[in-house]
């Protein structure tokens, strides 16, 4: 989801209150260890977003959930030092929030039970999305995560060979994720939103 600032910029690692002085106040920027990343979403990308988003506020508000979708807010887990990640799309659990130490004032959170769903809208520095984020998602035990590669560009061996467009959906099992690739006509089977009605096709295409 992410291209690097210019190394010119940013000379050595941030800590995340030097971060949110910099960054904090535009929602194009996340830092992962310390390094900051700009996301610069391309019209397609916010496409696909908003496709995904449009679809899931409608089962959060057919099924009467205290849930909200949260669109670039920043996660800051506790346990993973100079890191801030912005989802493209995040939903979030109402209930959790009053245990959130920065959302009175930020929309920032440090919580994995306040997150119910996020997903990452594939594009140029697609290591983030497919490595770090499915490792440290589960870490904080998010129970799923999408990642819609709607232009084919992660590594071959994340969306195999010949590379095309692909729907990771990835579902929390004992700790970790378990990753079901879909393509074309398949069906989206969503553990998060069970009613939910897509295939990976509608998701991939909205973004073309």
């Amino acid at each position: 989801m992410t291209t690097t600032i210019d190394r010119s910029i940013q000379q050595q690692p941030l800590s995340f209150e030097n971060f949110l002085n910099l960054y904090g106040g535009d929602n194009r920027y996340e830092v992962i260890d310390g390094e900051v990343f700009d996301l610069e979403p391309t019209g397609s990308h916010e496409e696909v977003a908003a496709f995904i988003t449009t679809k899931i506020c409608v089962q959060i508000d057919v099924s009467s959930l205290p849930w909200f979708v949260l669109q670039r807010g920043l996660l800051r887990p506790e346990n993973i030092g100079m890191t801030a990640f912005r989802p493209d799309v995040a939903v979030i659990d109402r209930n959790q929030l009053t245990q959130e130490m920065y959302w009175s004032e930020q929309s920032i959170l440090t919580l994995g039970s306040s997150i119910k769903f996020v997903a990452e809208v594939v594009s140029s520095n697609w290591q983030n999305d497919y490595s770090r984020k499915v490792e440290d998602y589960a870490v904080l035990g998010i129970p799923e995560y999408w990642i819609a590669d709607y232009a084919g560009l992660g590594g071959t061996r994340h969306i195999g060979k010949p590379k095309q467009p692909t729907l990771s959906i990835c579902t929390l099992v004992d700790g970790e994720y378990e990753i079901q690739q879909l393509r074309g006509s398949q069906t989206i089977v969503s553990s998060t939103f069970p009613d939910l009605k897509l295939t990976a096709e509608q998701v991939l295409r909205s973004g073309r």
